[in-house]
Protein backbone atom coordinates (compact mmCIF):
# COMPACT_ATOMS: atom_id res chain seq x y z
CA UNK A 1 0.00 0.00 0.00
CA UNK A 2 1.62 3.11 -0.98
CA UNK A 3 2.18 5.56 2.07
CA UNK A 4 1.02 9.28 1.79
CA UNK A 5 3.44 12.18 1.80
CA UNK A 6 3.28 13.88 5.11
CA UNK A 7 1.45 17.13 4.91
CA UNK A 8 3.29 20.65 4.63
CA UNK A 9 3.17 22.72 7.42
CA UNK A 10 3.02 26.16 7.19
CA UNK A 11 2.75 29.14 9.57
CA UNK A 12 0.88 31.93 8.76
CA UNK A 13 1.77 35.43 10.42
CA UNK A 14 -1.00 38.55 10.40
CA UNK A 15 -2.66 40.51 12.24
CA UNK A 16 -6.45 40.55 9.91
CA UNK A 17 -8.27 38.15 11.24
CA UNK A 18 -9.69 38.21 7.78
CA UNK A 19 -6.54 37.53 5.80
CA UNK A 20 -5.85 34.24 8.48
CA UNK A 21 -9.34 33.10 7.75
CA UNK A 22 -9.08 33.27 4.09
CA UNK A 23 -5.48 31.93 4.08
CA UNK A 24 -6.60 29.19 6.45
CA UNK A 25 -9.39 27.83 3.68
CA UNK A 26 -7.27 28.01 0.85
CA UNK A 27 -3.99 26.50 2.31
CA UNK A 28 -6.23 23.89 4.04
CA UNK A 29 -7.54 22.26 0.72
CA UNK A 30 -4.49 22.06 -0.68
CA UNK A 31 -3.63 19.89 2.27
CA UNK A 32 -1.16 22.20 3.99
CA UNK A 33 -0.96 21.91 7.82
CA UNK A 34 -1.88 25.48 9.09
CA UNK A 35 -0.86 27.75 12.21
CA UNK A 36 -1.58 31.16 12.88
CA UNK A 37 0.09 34.07 14.83
CA UNK A 38 -1.19 37.70 14.79
CA UNK A 39 2.75 39.73 14.82
CA UNK A 40 6.21 38.70 14.58
CA UNK A 41 6.13 38.48 18.44
CA UNK A 42 3.68 35.31 18.37
CA UNK A 43 5.41 33.75 15.34
CA UNK A 44 8.57 33.42 17.19
CA UNK A 45 6.95 31.64 19.92
CA UNK A 46 5.35 29.54 17.57
CA UNK A 47 8.67 28.38 15.99
CA UNK A 48 10.07 27.85 19.56
CA UNK A 49 7.38 25.01 19.73
CA UNK A 50 8.14 23.65 16.14
CA UNK A 51 9.09 23.77 12.96
CA UNK A 52 7.70 24.97 9.57
CA UNK A 53 8.28 24.42 6.27
CA UNK A 54 6.54 27.82 4.88
CA UNK A 55 5.79 30.69 6.56
CA UNK A 56 3.82 33.67 5.03
CA UNK A 57 4.56 36.97 6.69
CA UNK A 58 2.46 40.27 6.51
CA UNK A 59 5.48 42.76 6.51
CA UNK A 60 3.45 45.82 8.92
CA UNK A 61 1.57 44.35 12.36
CA UNK A 62 1.56 45.38 15.31
CA UNK A 63 3.98 44.79 18.18
CA UNK A 64 6.50 42.78 15.89
CA UNK A 65 6.41 43.00 12.08
CA UNK A 66 7.34 41.35 9.32
CA UNK A 67 11.04 42.63 8.64
CA UNK A 68 12.04 42.73 12.81
CA UNK A 69 10.57 39.25 12.85
CA UNK A 70 13.04 37.64 10.21
CA UNK A 71 15.66 39.27 11.94
CA UNK A 72 14.71 38.38 15.29
CA UNK A 73 14.43 34.32 14.30
CA UNK A 74 17.59 34.17 12.31
CA UNK A 75 18.88 30.55 11.68
CA UNK A 76 15.01 29.66 12.99
CA UNK A 77 14.27 30.02 9.67
CA UNK A 78 17.33 28.31 7.89
CA UNK A 79 15.34 25.11 6.82
CA UNK A 80 12.51 27.02 6.61
CA UNK A 81 11.16 29.41 3.31
CA UNK A 82 9.55 32.67 3.66
CA UNK A 83 7.11 34.69 2.01
CA UNK A 84 6.60 37.99 2.72
CA UNK A 85 3.18 39.86 2.01
CA UNK A 86 1.98 43.16 2.05
CA UNK A 87 -0.54 46.10 0.74
CA UNK A 88 2.00 48.83 1.40
CA UNK A 89 5.08 46.98 -0.45
CA UNK A 90 7.87 48.86 -2.64
CA UNK A 91 10.96 47.03 -4.41
CA UNK A 92 13.29 48.46 -1.56
CA UNK A 93 10.82 46.73 0.86
CA UNK A 94 11.03 43.51 -1.36
CA UNK A 95 15.02 43.51 -1.15
CA UNK A 96 15.12 44.45 2.73
CA UNK A 97 12.98 41.11 2.93
CA UNK A 98 14.77 39.16 0.74
CA UNK A 99 18.36 40.52 2.04
CA UNK A 100 17.21 39.04 5.86
CA UNK A 101 16.47 35.76 4.27
CA UNK A 102 12.83 35.74 2.52
CA UNK A 103 12.44 33.51 -0.60
CA UNK A 104 9.72 35.93 -2.43
CA UNK A 105 7.29 38.70 -2.00
CA UNK A 106 3.05 38.52 -3.30
CA UNK A 107 1.88 42.28 -2.91
CA UNK A 108 -1.94 42.26 -1.65
CA UNK A 109 -4.44 41.99 -2.67
CA UNK A 110 -3.78 38.93 -4.16
CA UNK A 111 -5.87 36.05 -5.83
CA UNK A 112 -5.58 32.67 -3.84
CA UNK A 113 -3.85 31.07 -6.70
CA UNK A 114 -1.00 33.54 -6.57
CA UNK A 115 -0.35 32.36 -3.04
CA UNK A 116 -0.35 28.63 -3.94
CA UNK A 117 1.52 29.27 -6.89
CA UNK A 118 4.34 30.85 -5.02
CA UNK A 119 4.03 28.01 -2.72
CA UNK A 120 4.35 25.46 -5.26
CA UNK A 121 7.14 27.79 -6.83
CA UNK A 122 8.82 27.44 -3.78
CA UNK A 123 8.38 23.86 -3.37
CA UNK A 124 10.03 22.83 -6.59
CA UNK A 125 12.92 24.84 -5.43
CA UNK A 126 13.67 23.82 -1.99
CA UNK A 127 13.34 20.15 -4.09
CA UNK A 128 15.83 21.18 -6.10
CA UNK A 129 17.65 22.40 -3.25
CA UNK A 130 17.82 19.31 -1.55
CA UNK A 131 18.95 17.13 -4.74
CA UNK A 132 21.76 20.09 -4.93
CA UNK A 133 22.90 19.29 -1.47
CA UNK A 134 22.69 15.75 -1.62
CA UNK A 135 24.88 15.68 -4.85
CA UNK A 136 27.35 17.78 -2.92
CA UNK A 137 27.41 15.74 -0.47
CA UNK A 138 28.12 12.60 -2.68
CA UNK A 139 30.99 14.59 -4.55
CA UNK A 140 32.07 15.16 -1.38
CA UNK A 141 32.01 11.59 -0.19
CA UNK A 142 34.00 10.30 -3.61
CA UNK A 143 36.50 13.02 -3.74
CA UNK A 144 36.81 12.37 0.25
CA UNK A 145 37.54 8.83 -0.94
CA UNK A 146 40.17 9.97 -4.24
CA UNK A 147 41.98 12.71 -2.84
CA UNK A 148 44.26 13.06 0.17
CA UNK A 149 46.22 15.82 0.84
CA UNK A 150 47.52 16.90 -2.39
CA UNK A 151 47.32 13.74 -3.93
CA UNK A 152 44.32 12.55 -6.32
CA UNK A 153 43.67 9.03 -7.64
CA UNK A 154 40.47 6.93 -8.96
CA UNK A 155 41.90 3.22 -7.96
CA UNK A 156 40.62 1.38 -5.45
CA UNK A 157 44.45 0.93 -4.29
CA UNK A 158 44.68 4.12 -3.58
CA UNK A 159 41.44 4.46 -2.03
CA UNK A 160 42.64 1.99 0.95
CA UNK A 161 45.67 4.06 1.11
CA UNK A 162 43.97 7.36 1.44
CA UNK A 163 41.59 5.60 3.76
CA UNK A 164 44.69 4.39 5.99
CA UNK A 165 46.63 7.86 6.04
CA UNK A 166 43.70 9.36 7.40
CA UNK A 167 43.64 6.89 9.99
CA UNK A 168 46.96 7.40 10.40
CA UNK A 169 46.79 11.29 10.62
CA UNK A 170 44.56 10.91 14.01
CA UNK A 171 47.13 9.44 15.79
CA UNK A 172 50.86 10.42 16.83
CA UNK A 173 52.70 6.81 15.51
CA UNK A 174 55.27 6.67 13.66
CA UNK A 175 54.32 5.79 10.35
CA UNK A 176 56.82 4.03 7.35
CA UNK A 177 55.63 4.48 3.32
CA UNK A 178 57.08 2.49 1.35
CA UNK A 179 57.27 2.32 -2.63
CA UNK A 180 59.10 3.02 -5.61
CA UNK A 181 60.75 6.83 -6.48
CA UNK A 182 58.06 8.74 -7.56
CA UNK A 183 55.00 7.25 -6.60
CA UNK A 184 53.94 10.47 -3.94
CA UNK A 185 55.60 9.27 -0.79
CA UNK A 186 56.32 12.26 0.52
CA UNK A 187 52.74 13.82 -0.64
CA UNK A 188 51.52 11.14 1.59
CA UNK A 189 54.06 12.24 4.74
CA UNK A 190 52.85 15.77 4.50
CA UNK A 191 48.73 14.78 4.19
CA UNK A 192 49.19 13.18 7.32
CA UNK A 193 50.97 15.73 8.84
CA UNK A 194 48.35 18.38 7.41
CA UNK A 195 45.47 16.47 8.30
CA UNK A 196 46.29 15.16 11.69
CA UNK A 197 46.47 16.75 15.42
CA UNK A 198 49.59 18.11 14.54
CA UNK A 199 48.91 20.35 11.41
CA UNK A 200 50.15 24.33 11.95
CA UNK A 201 53.18 22.82 13.36
CA UNK A 202 56.55 22.06 11.89
CA UNK A 203 57.07 19.85 9.30
CA UNK A 204 60.51 19.33 8.50
CA UNK A 205 61.46 17.02 5.72
CA UNK A 206 64.80 14.97 5.35
CA UNK A 207 66.82 13.45 2.77
CA UNK A 208 68.59 10.76 4.23
CA UNK A 209 70.32 9.89 1.29
CA UNK A 210 71.29 13.60 0.59
CA UNK A 211 73.42 14.53 3.17
CA UNK A 212 76.93 13.56 3.52
CA UNK A 213 77.14 10.53 6.18
CA UNK A 214 80.12 12.88 8.16
CA UNK A 215 77.60 15.43 8.42
CA UNK A 216 74.00 13.63 8.69
CA UNK A 217 74.20 13.18 12.72
CA UNK A 218 74.59 17.05 13.64
CA UNK A 219 72.04 17.95 10.71
CA UNK A 220 69.87 15.65 12.31
CA UNK A 221 71.07 16.20 16.24
CA UNK A 222 72.53 19.40 16.35
CA UNK A 223 75.73 20.11 18.03
CA UNK A 224 77.36 22.25 20.26
CA UNK A 225 80.06 25.23 20.41
CA UNK A 226 83.33 23.24 20.22
CA UNK A 227 82.30 19.95 19.30
CA UNK A 228 84.61 19.74 15.99
CA UNK A 229 86.11 22.12 13.93
CA UNK A 230 84.61 24.60 12.70
CA UNK A 231 81.65 24.23 15.30
CA UNK A 232 81.87 28.31 16.74
CA UNK A 233 78.57 27.93 18.14
CA UNK A 234 75.62 25.95 19.52
CA UNK A 235 73.35 24.62 16.88
CA UNK A 236 70.10 23.24 16.55
CA UNK A 237 69.77 19.60 14.84
CA UNK A 238 66.54 18.93 12.61
CA UNK A 239 64.61 17.37 15.60
CA UNK A 240 64.94 19.98 17.75
CA UNK A 241 63.59 22.09 14.77
CA UNK A 242 60.83 19.82 14.53
CA UNK A 243 59.86 19.65 18.31
CA UNK A 244 55.92 19.51 18.54
CA UNK A 245 55.41 18.44 14.69
CA UNK A 246 56.67 15.84 12.52
CA UNK A 247 59.98 14.61 11.01
CA UNK A 248 59.73 13.41 7.76
CA UNK A 249 62.93 11.37 7.03
CA UNK A 250 62.83 10.22 3.56
CA UNK A 251 64.96 7.49 1.95
CA UNK A 252 65.28 6.20 5.54
CA UNK A 253 67.26 2.70 3.77
CA UNK A 254 70.05 5.15 3.37
CA UNK A 255 70.45 6.08 7.21
CA UNK A 256 74.38 5.01 8.07
CA UNK A 257 74.45 1.74 10.79
CA UNK A 258 75.86 4.18 13.50
CA UNK A 259 72.45 7.00 12.94
CA UNK A 260 70.38 4.00 12.94
CA UNK A 261 71.58 3.04 16.57
CA UNK A 262 70.67 6.65 17.65
CA UNK A 263 67.37 7.01 15.84
CA UNK A 264 66.54 3.56 17.38
CA UNK A 265 66.97 5.82 21.39
CA UNK A 266 65.22 8.70 19.72
CA UNK A 267 61.90 6.27 19.19
CA UNK A 268 62.59 4.37 22.01
CA UNK A 269 63.29 7.38 24.94
CA UNK A 270 62.09 10.86 22.91
CA UNK A 271 65.72 11.99 23.47
CA UNK A 272 68.26 13.15 21.42
CA UNK A 273 72.10 13.81 22.58
CA UNK A 274 73.61 16.44 20.22
CA UNK A 275 77.18 16.54 19.21
CA UNK A 276 79.95 17.37 21.60
CA UNK A 277 76.67 17.13 24.40
CA UNK A 278 77.08 15.03 28.07
CA UNK A 279 73.16 15.54 28.76
CA UNK A 280 70.35 14.09 26.21
CA UNK A 281 67.12 16.73 25.83
CA UNK A 282 63.57 15.48 25.29
CA UNK A 283 62.14 16.43 22.05
CA UNK A 284 58.32 15.76 20.91
CA UNK A 285 58.65 14.84 17.36
CA UNK A 286 56.03 12.32 15.41
CA UNK A 287 58.71 10.13 12.66
CA UNK A 288 57.26 9.53 9.11
CA UNK A 289 59.72 7.55 7.36
CA UNK A 290 59.86 6.25 3.78
CA UNK A 291 62.21 4.33 1.65
CA UNK A 292 62.01 2.80 -1.91
CA UNK A 293 64.36 -0.08 -0.41
CA UNK A 294 62.98 -3.66 0.65
CA UNK A 295 64.34 -3.03 3.98
CA UNK A 296 63.64 -6.70 5.06
CA UNK A 297 65.86 -7.65 2.53
CA UNK A 298 67.90 -5.10 4.00
CA UNK A 299 67.58 -6.66 7.32
CA UNK A 300 68.50 -9.91 6.49
CA UNK A 301 71.70 -9.10 4.68
CA UNK A 302 72.65 -6.91 7.60
CA UNK A 303 72.87 -3.33 6.13
CA UNK A 304 69.40 -2.28 8.14
CA UNK A 305 69.06 -3.17 12.06
CA UNK A 306 65.97 -5.15 12.95
CA UNK A 307 64.99 -3.92 16.05
CA UNK A 308 64.80 -0.02 14.33
CA UNK A 309 62.98 -1.71 11.28
CA UNK A 310 60.48 -3.17 13.57
CA UNK A 311 60.09 0.06 15.65
CA UNK A 312 59.49 2.56 12.31
CA UNK A 313 56.98 0.05 10.60
CA UNK A 314 54.28 0.37 13.79
CA UNK A 315 52.03 1.56 11.03
CA UNK A 316 53.22 0.62 6.90
CA UNK A 317 51.40 2.24 4.13
CA UNK A 318 52.35 0.60 0.64
CA UNK A 319 52.09 2.46 -2.66
CA UNK A 320 51.40 0.79 -5.54
CA UNK A 321 53.43 1.99 -8.68
CA UNK A 322 51.29 3.90 -11.34
CA UNK A 323 51.71 0.72 -13.65
CA UNK A 324 49.60 -1.37 -11.20
CA UNK A 325 47.14 1.34 -10.75
CA UNK A 326 46.27 2.35 -14.74
CA UNK A 327 43.13 3.75 -13.60
CA UNK A 328 44.70 6.66 -12.15
CA UNK A 329 46.56 7.62 -15.14
CA UNK A 330 43.50 9.62 -17.02
CA UNK A 331 42.81 11.97 -13.82
CA UNK A 332 46.20 12.41 -12.76
CA UNK A 333 46.65 13.38 -16.43
CA UNK A 334 43.82 16.02 -15.90
CA UNK A 335 45.02 17.13 -13.07
CA UNK A 336 48.50 17.61 -14.15
CA UNK A 337 47.47 19.55 -17.52
CA UNK A 338 45.22 22.06 -15.58
CA UNK A 339 48.26 22.86 -12.92
CA UNK A 340 50.48 23.09 -15.86
CA UNK A 341 48.20 25.48 -18.09
CA UNK A 342 47.68 27.70 -15.00
CA UNK A 343 51.48 27.63 -14.40
CA UNK A 344 52.90 28.12 -17.77
CA UNK A 345 49.70 30.52 -18.56
CA UNK A 346 48.73 28.07 -21.35
CA UNK A 347 45.10 26.96 -22.72
CA UNK A 348 45.44 23.61 -23.95
CA UNK A 349 41.57 22.06 -23.70
CA UNK A 350 42.41 18.27 -22.92
CA UNK A 351 44.96 15.08 -24.40
CA UNK A 352 43.98 13.50 -27.09
CA UNK A 353 42.80 9.65 -27.26
CA UNK A 354 45.67 8.51 -29.07
CA UNK A 355 48.05 9.84 -26.81
CA UNK A 356 45.88 8.86 -24.08
CA UNK A 357 46.46 5.29 -25.12
CA UNK A 358 50.31 5.95 -25.53
CA UNK A 359 50.08 6.63 -21.49
CA UNK A 360 47.83 4.38 -20.46
CA UNK A 361 50.02 1.78 -22.19
CA UNK A 362 53.46 2.90 -21.04
CA UNK A 363 55.30 1.25 -17.93
CA UNK A 364 55.43 4.48 -16.06
CA UNK A 365 59.22 3.34 -14.74
CA UNK A 366 59.52 6.98 -12.70
CA UNK A 367 56.00 6.72 -11.86
CA UNK A 368 53.79 9.88 -10.90
CA UNK A 369 57.05 12.15 -10.89
CA UNK A 370 57.70 10.61 -14.27
CA UNK A 371 54.05 11.35 -15.73
CA UNK A 372 53.81 15.11 -14.37
CA UNK A 373 56.93 16.05 -15.75
CA UNK A 374 55.49 14.55 -19.18
CA UNK A 375 52.43 16.57 -19.23
CA UNK A 376 54.76 19.51 -18.00
CA UNK A 377 56.72 19.03 -21.67
CA UNK A 378 53.07 18.57 -23.50
CA UNK A 379 51.59 21.47 -22.42
CA UNK A 380 55.27 23.16 -22.61
CA UNK A 381 55.05 22.16 -26.44
CA UNK A 382 51.60 21.79 -27.53
CA UNK A 383 50.11 24.84 -29.95
CA UNK A 384 46.65 23.00 -30.42
CA UNK A 385 43.76 22.47 -28.94
CA UNK A 386 44.76 19.24 -27.35
CA UNK A 387 47.72 17.12 -26.64
CA UNK A 388 48.72 14.88 -29.62
CA UNK A 389 51.22 11.75 -29.51
CA UNK A 390 54.17 13.83 -31.24
CA UNK A 391 53.92 16.45 -28.01
CA UNK A 392 55.06 13.18 -26.05
CA UNK A 393 58.35 11.79 -25.45
CA UNK A 394 60.18 9.55 -27.76
CA UNK A 395 59.69 6.63 -24.97
CA UNK A 396 55.90 7.24 -24.82
CA UNK A 397 55.32 7.21 -28.50
CA UNK A 398 54.77 3.98 -31.15
CA UNK A 399 57.42 2.43 -32.35
CA UNK A 400 58.16 3.21 -36.25
CA UNK A 401 56.84 0.87 -38.55
CA UNK A 402 58.93 -1.52 -39.83
CA UNK A 403 59.24 -2.25 -43.42
CA UNK A 404 57.14 -5.50 -44.94
CA UNK A 405 58.78 -9.06 -43.92
CA UNK A 406 57.40 -11.76 -46.08
CA UNK A 407 57.36 -14.47 -43.78
CA UNK A 408 61.03 -14.41 -42.75
CA UNK A 409 63.14 -11.58 -40.93
CA UNK A 410 66.85 -11.03 -42.03
CA UNK A 411 69.49 -10.35 -39.50
CA UNK A 412 68.96 -11.05 -35.39
CA UNK A 413 67.41 -8.65 -34.69
CA UNK A 414 64.39 -9.53 -32.17
CA UNK A 415 62.48 -6.35 -31.76
CA UNK A 416 62.22 -6.23 -35.88
CA UNK A 417 60.95 -9.52 -35.54
CA UNK A 418 58.02 -9.15 -32.62
CA UNK A 419 57.08 -5.99 -35.09
CA UNK A 420 56.49 -8.38 -38.03
CA UNK A 421 55.09 -10.81 -35.89
CA UNK A 422 52.87 -7.95 -34.64
CA UNK A 423 51.65 -6.64 -37.86
CA UNK A 424 50.53 -10.08 -39.51
CA UNK A 425 48.69 -11.00 -36.57
CA UNK A 426 46.96 -7.85 -36.06
CA UNK A 427 46.48 -7.87 -39.62
CA UNK A 428 44.51 -11.79 -39.49
CA UNK A 429 43.01 -10.94 -35.92
CA UNK A 430 41.17 -7.90 -37.77
CA UNK A 431 40.49 -9.93 -41.27
CA UNK A 432 39.00 -13.14 -39.13
CA UNK A 433 36.64 -10.20 -37.17
CA UNK A 434 35.48 -8.60 -40.18
CA UNK A 435 37.14 -5.67 -39.37
CA UNK A 436 35.99 -5.67 -35.46
CA UNK A 437 38.55 -4.18 -33.49
CA UNK A 438 36.87 -5.13 -30.32
CA UNK A 439 37.20 -8.80 -31.02
CA UNK A 440 40.14 -8.54 -32.78
CA UNK A 441 41.94 -6.64 -29.44
CA UNK A 442 39.97 -9.71 -26.99
CA UNK A 443 41.43 -12.26 -29.65
CA UNK A 444 45.15 -10.77 -29.37
CA UNK A 445 44.69 -10.60 -25.84
CA UNK A 446 45.15 -6.83 -25.39
CA UNK A 447 43.55 -3.93 -25.00
CA UNK A 448 41.47 -1.81 -27.22
CA UNK A 449 43.41 0.82 -26.79
CA UNK A 450 46.83 -1.11 -27.22
CA UNK A 451 45.40 -2.10 -30.58
CA UNK A 452 44.12 1.10 -31.80
CA UNK A 453 48.06 2.31 -31.06
CA UNK A 454 49.79 -0.55 -32.78
CA UNK A 455 47.24 -0.41 -35.64
CA UNK A 456 48.83 3.32 -36.64
CA UNK A 457 51.99 2.39 -35.86
CA UNK A 458 52.40 -0.51 -38.40
CA UNK A 459 50.15 1.45 -40.56
CA UNK A 460 47.32 -0.65 -40.56
CA UNK A 461 43.69 0.62 -41.94
CA UNK A 462 40.91 -1.00 -42.34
Amino acid sequence: MAEHPTPKRILVVDDEENMRHMLAAVLRKADFVVDFAANGAAALERLEQGRYDFVLCDIRMPVMGGLEFLQAAGERLRDCTVIMMSAYGTIDTAIAAMKQGAYDYIAKPFKPDEVLLTLRKAEEREALRRENRALRERIRSYEKDFQFGSLVAASQAMSAVFELARKAARYATTVLILGESGTGKELVARGIHDEGLRRGKPWVPVNCGGIPETLLESELFGYRKGAFTGADRNKKGLFQEADGGTIFLDEIGELPPALQVKLLRVLQENEIRPVGETRAEKVDVRVIAATARNLEEAVRSGRFREDLYYRLKVLTIALPPLRERREDIPQLARHFLARYNAKLHKAVAGISPSALALMLEYGWPGNVREMENVIERAVLLCEEETIQPEHLPAELGPPQAPEEVPGTVSGLSLKRAQRAIEKRLIRQALEQTGGNRSQAARLLEISHPSLLSKMKAYGITL
